[in-house]
């Protein structure tokens, strides 16, 4: 992605009408912003809330950024810079925290994009299928962000300025599964044994490239039937991920992109956990 498409707001990530006047600009501080406004579905323990099931089940199948500001408008007036108890708050996934610090670090004049990988500091061993978010630093170098994290978690990195090894972008886990160096059965779900193996990392592989070119997906969307759940990878779909993990330029990305067997078609599936299989169309592009 060169800087301009980076800054540039997608249909997903598009804030509305929300003022930037009275946001911060500095990354950090909007991250903080965003871990004050959402709390995760599974972890509303860490905060003695207990989710409703209306906001555990409907909450994060929010697409677009407009809805989630709607949804915390609904739920209190004071400001979106100022911490809310969890009530107040949207109920949403990695994908969420990931998505609203995109939006607002653009909003803002920092260009950012959203990543789809593997974070190795939720569970030892295991590379879980998660999202953070990626933002050009004032040197000019890109660092990632994990706005999920807070000091509950007692990472020992600056959750600003993510390790690459620490969480590892899916082309980067699907080529160390391809090489030998990881296990595919240690990638994916933690929780779901079934959600889990190199399938399930080439599903992450087409989202990440997805995401940087603009269509920052749900986590459990889904519409290529050669990376699908209990079917076999055949050469087309190893090679099809092989060349995607390759990719390390821009427009390697966008040409792989436009290729009609790579990008993300008008309809998919979404195999929702709460809600069920339901088929979906996508805004034009």
């Amino acid at each position: 992605m060169n800087e301009d498409f980076s800054l540039r707001q997608t249909p997903y990530s598009d804030p509305g009408d929300l003022g930037t006047g009275a946001l911060p600009h500095e990354p950090r501080r909007l991250a903080a912003m965003v871990r004050g406004l959402i709390v995760h579905r599974g972890e509303g323990g860490l905060f003695g809330y207990a989710v409703p099931e209306e906001r555990l089940h409907h909450d994060a199948e929010s697409r677009y950024v407009t809805r989630i500001l709607r949804i915390l408008r609904e739920r209190g007036d004071t400001p979106l810079t100022e911490r809310r108890a969890p009530a107040g708050r949207f109920v949403g996934t990695c994908r969420d925290f990931s998505l609203l610090l995109c939006s607002l670090l653009r909003a803002t004049g920092t260009p950012a994009r959203a990543r789809c990988g593997f974070a190795s500091y939720f569970a030892d061993g295991w590379y879980e299928d998660h999202w953070v978010t990626e933002y050009r630093a004032p040197d000019g170098g890109w660092r990632l962000a994990d706005a999920q994290v807070h000091d509950g978690y007692g990472v020992p990195f600056d959750p600003m300025d993510v390790p690459r090894d620490a969480f590892l972008v899916a082309g980067d886990v699907w080529r160390a599964c391809r090489q030998g160096r990881v296990d595919p059965e240690t990638c994916g779900v933690s929780s779901v044994e079934e959600l889990r193996g190199l399938w399930f990392v080439g599903g992450n592989v087409l989202r990440d490239l997805a995401a940087l070119n603009g269509v920052e997906l749900l986590p459990w969307d889904g519409w290529d039937p050669r990376f699908r759940k209990g079917a076999p990878l055949t050469d087309d779909a190893l090679a099809a991920a092989d060349a995607v993990a390759a990719a390390r330029s821009e427009d390697d990305r966008r040409r792989l992109f436009a290729d009609p067997r790579l990008t993300v078609p008008a309809e998919i599936t979404s195999y929702a956990p709460y809600l069920g299989e339901r088929r979906v169309m996508l805004p034009v592009r």
